[in-house]
């Protein structure tokens, strides 16, 4: 299992919210780098990057920030918020992205996920963001009635084999993952699933893992100081050291 930090870009610096909600954000780094250079010098080997002014925008807000942290670290980058054209899917890739996550632009055309993959193979992601089963859009400010499993079954038959979920519910609240939710999804699809959302614990860690996902997000746990990095390194390798 990958373990992904995460950080999200909102006005420039390294924030996290509490279910989505933009008016419940805590700063945790001014410069979204020295989030990232820590996390590296911890030994990650992905980071996930979100740019939360996109995702809310539908276009790219934070690409110097996201540019800098290319250039700053050596690991592989996970990229998602405002991807929802082919040019800005193609920029997002010159910056030296590994791995680009559609959201909103996913669930609304079909023919872009298409050309997505066609394009950039592998190095396309799907994030499914949902509330009680059901999908939300737009920074998750839109609620729709898509069920999940659903729509992560025609994002798989259309070539994408890397899905992200995340309990909308749970993200930021450090009150567990939906495993439940994780194990349906991996029965029902022919893709990677990774989990986001909850992971407040080491155990948390060793659930999802064991639940079979291909990798976890994890965010305010360690920004908290929850979880530390290194251990949790050591978890998703399969060591159980909690």
């Amino acid at each position: 299992m990958i373990l992904y930090p995460a950080i999200d870009i909102r006005d420039g610096k390294a924030v996290r919210l509490r279910e989505g909600d933009f008016a419940r954000e805590t700063v945790f780094d001014a410069d979204p780098v020295d989030a990232a250079k820590r996390w590296v010098a911890a030994g990650a080997s992905w980071l996930h990057i979100v740019d939360l002014d996109g995702a809310r925008s539908g276009r790219p807000v934070n690409t110097d920030a996201v540019r800098r942290i290319r250039e700053a670290v050596p690991v592989r980058l996970q990229l998602g918020g405002g991807l929802r054209t082919m040019r800005q899917i193609n920029a997002a890739a010159t910056l030296g992205i590994d791995r680009l996550v559609l959201g909103s632009a996913a669930l609304r055309s079909s023919s872009l996920v298409s050309d997505a993959v066609a394009r950039h193979g592998e190095g396309i992601a799907v994030s499914l963001d949902a509330r009680d089963g059901k999908l939300a859009s737009d920074g998750w400010m839109e609620q729709t009635e898509i069920p999940v499993v659903e729509a992560a079954q025609r994002l798989a038959t259309a070539g994408v084999r890397t899905l992200i979920f995340t309990d909308i519910r749970r993200d930021g609240l450090l009150r567990g993952p939906n495993v439940s939710a994780l194990t349906e999804l991996i029965a029902a699809v022919d893709a990677s699933v990774i989990a986001s959302g909850g992971v407040g614990t080491a155990a948390d860690l060793c659930a999802v893992r064991d639940a079979g996902v291909a990798g976890v997000i994890i965010g305010r746990a360690l920004y908290d100081g929850h979880v530390d990095l290194r251990q949790a390194l050591t978890l998703a390798a399969g060591e159980n050291t909690a």
